[in-house]
């Protein structure tokens, strides 16, 4: 199976994003799709609740991996 070629590069998106902060804004998000990418302009909001499964889980894991990186340093330190 193979991939379909995407319309646009990474090149596009850092363009776009450079493009909203020198207009004086901030990105608070950004969705991408194979159709393309959209950039949310606004204030990133860490309390909000994730609107993707796999944003949820990500927040998840990397969440459980900052625990236990704190216990690896406390065990390491008494």
């Amino acid at each position: 199976m193979s991939r379909d070629r995407l319309t646009f590069r990474q090149r596009d998106i850092t363009a776009a994003i450079k493009a909203v902060k020198a207009a004086g804004e901030e990105v608070a998000r950004i969705e991408v799709t194979h159709e393309g990418f959209v950039i949310h302009p606004g204030k990133p909001d860490d309390s909000a609740e994730p609107d993707l499964e796999f944003d949820r889980i990500v927040k998840e894991r990397l969440a459980k991996a900052n625990e236990q990186a704190a216990s690896r340093r406390k065990q390491g330190k008494a």
